[in-house]
């Protein structure tokens, strides 16, 4: 948990985020529409490549199905709402998922984090944080303090997968990070639609199917 990419990455994203706090503070609601359509758009192209890395269809449609049921029985978005205590967790949640998302349900973010963990070579995360501090001060320009929380999110799940590394060591495998992408993919491209409010979509409620995804794809690779 202590490992000096994972620190370094979270703290590139408070530094980002902080800074585009500051500077969101200057833009207009006008401009800031505009960064939240960007943003928008910019996620459903990435969520659109994500998902054709896919290895297993199924395993993608099954992740999405468990996981959204499951996140929503649990209710996660709203629970995640509450951390707030304040009347704009709208944005809140948005700029908190937005950012979890593009930060951890990447191949760069199982990868580096592994190699960190067995071989002590940092170097992927390290260009994860340079790419992850610039990106969050433009969404937390838009989005707000929601961005910053997120450098938790980042903090556990790279520190997790770099403390259990040696167990892990399997996720490097094409099967397991083409479905992680491919969920992650689908999930970023729910996102993309709701940033562009084609369709309010609770993609909170959908983090669970990127737990979900490597389980399955360990059964199917049993049948």
């Amino acid at each position: 948990m202590f490992n000096i990419s994972v620190i370094v990455n979270t703290i590139a994203v408070l530094i980002g985020s902080s800074l585009g706090i500051f500077g969101g503070k200057w833009l207009s609601e006008k401009y800031r529409k505009v960064l939240f359509k960007v943003i928008g758009l910019l996620t459903i192209g990435l969520g659109i490549k994500m998902f054709f890395e896919y290895s297993n269809a199924l395993v993608v449609l099954g992740s999405m199905a468990i996981g959204g049921i499951v996140g929503e029985a649990l209710e996660l978005e709203s629970k995640i709402g509450k951390l707030t205590g304040n009347n704009k967790s709208e944005d809140f949640v948005t700029g908190f998922i937005t950012a979890t998302l593009l930060f951890v349900a990447g191949p760069m973010t199982v990868i580096g984090s592994i190699k960190a963990g067995i071989e002590g070579n940092n170097e992927i995360i390290f260009l994860k944080s340079l790419m992850d501090g610039i990106s969050s001060v433009m969404l937390a320009a838009s989005f707000g303090s929601g961005v910053l929380f997120s450098a938790i999110s980042v903090y556990l799940v790279q520190g997790g997968l770099v403390s259990l590394a040696s167990v892990l060591n399997f996720l490097q495998q094409p099967s397991y990070l083409g479905d992680f992408s491919g969920t992650g993919g689908l999930t970023l491209l729910a996102l993309g639609i709701r940033l562009l409010e084609i369709k309010e979509i609770k993609v909170g409620n959908f983090l669970p199917a990127l737990i979900v995804s490597p389980v399955l794809t360990f059964v199917s690779g049993i049948f």
